[in-house]
């Protein structure tokens, strides 16, 4: 069965967890384990939220009880504390694997791993998120050069999740997939009704279709190279995306992406786009993207990823403007501020006070968790 391509120790854990639950009256049967594990091999397993969700579907938790099961998953998830011994035997695990365990990703999923036992005794587990999920939390800012390179392989992994998009628009399948009985009737007359084959459909993977517009102003310096990263990545897994650079005036870069070679494109990029690190006129250059560019790059398949911070030196009213046309002519509009994941930020700004009125989806865009929600914004 699937379940059993998960670590071992993640079993092991998922069996403590559902023995608590038991232990708070939740009742959890082998069956709804078994499920669980399933679960497991389905959602992404850096992603807690999801965890939380399929475990708590799976197990099928009542919903007069969510307040507890979200307390105890904190607590075997998330690493707020060791969870409790299953039993006697399954305390000590072997000698040649006593060092301090820590769940790593390989590029293919979660797994457990001897890691460093400084702090940690022999034998002690803290089941929990580690580097990954603390890499996705880190705002940009703070980043050091190791967790750049960290994050380019994260960042290619969200933006082929995106490429692989299922629609929910059903096509013909060969071998998987639900059974569609009008097709298999139809086939079934050129056989004197027999049902010899059924016919199936699955759900299309079609690619969307993005323009990204990036504001290189001196504002947005700190943030420049992280969310031209998330451009290049996007620019990689979907061919049919475009990324332009903007501040006072505007730019088309895609020519110049080249994801294994960052830095150098940062410099070529600097060099080429005029006024980089200085003002913005977000309106201006959005007026000129759609005189330019929206007969060859706009449709209603087309989704506009426009961020900045907002701080234009332009005209709200031109930017309201622009941003009209443009939703006219586009799928939707996607306006990503990292000065939004700053609790105290308030969207006060005259640009943004123009713009919020006119886009889909407003979010932060100040770390990868925020930027790996707004992939499920561009549809």
């Amino acid at each position: 069965m699937r379940a059993l391509s998960l670590p071992s120790g993640i079993l092991v854990q998922l069996a403590r967890f559902s023995g608590a639950l038991r232990g708070l009256g939740i009742q959890v049967g082998l069956s709804d384990a078994i499920d669980a594990a399933t679960a497991l091999t389905l959602v992404d397993l850096l992603d807690r939220e999801e965890v939380r969700q399929g475990l708590r579907i799976s197990l099928k938790v009542p919903p007069d009880a969510w307040p507890a099961f979200d307390r105890l998953f904190e607590q075997y998830w998330g690493g707020v504390a060791a969870a409790p011994p299953l039993a006697p035997h399954a305390q000590n695990p072997p000698r040649h694997r006593r060092a301090a365990l820590q769940w790593r990703w390989d590029g293919q999923r979660v797994r457990l791993v001897a890691g460093d036992d400084s702090g940690t005794r022999a034998g002690e587990q803290t089941p929990g998120y580690t580097s990954e999920a603390l890499l996705r939390r880190k705002p940009f800012e703070q980043f050091s050069p190791a967790d750049t390179v960290r994050m380019e392989r994260l960042l290619a992994r969200l933006a082929m999740r995106l490429a692989a998009h299922k629609k929910r628009r059903l096509v013909p399948a060969r071998a998987r997939g639900l059974v569609d009985l009008r097709r298999s009737f139809r086939h079934a007359l050129a056989s004197e009704g027999e049902l010899v084959r059924l016919a199936r459909r699955e759900r299309a993977v079609e690619q969307t279709r993005v323009v990204i517009l990036c504001d290189t102003s001196g504002s947005m310096d700190i943030y420049t190279r992280f969310l031209l990263m998330f451009a290049f990545a996007l620019r990689r897994a979907l061919k049919r995306a475009e990324v332009f650079a903007f501040n006072t005036e505007l730019v088309r870069i895609t020519h110049l992406i080249a994801p294994s070679r960052i830095d150098q494109t940062l410099k070529e990029l600097a060099a080429s786009v005029p006024d980089w690190s200085g003002g913005t006129r977000i309106g201006w250059c959005l007026s000129a993207f759609l005189a330019q560019w929206q007969a060859q790059l706009l449709d209603r398949k087309t989704s506009v990823v426009l961020i900045s911070d907002g701080l234009d030196l332009g005209d709200p009213a031109q930017l309201a403007a622009a941003l009209r046309a443009l939703r006219e002519r586009c799928r939707s509009i996607v306006w990503l501020n990292p000065l939004l994941g700053d609790p105290r930020y308030q969207p006060i700004a005259a640009g943004m006070q123009a713009a919020l009125p006119l886009v889909d989806y407003f979010g932060p865009a100040h770390n990868l968790e925020t930027l790996e929600q707004s992939l499920r914004r561009v549809k």
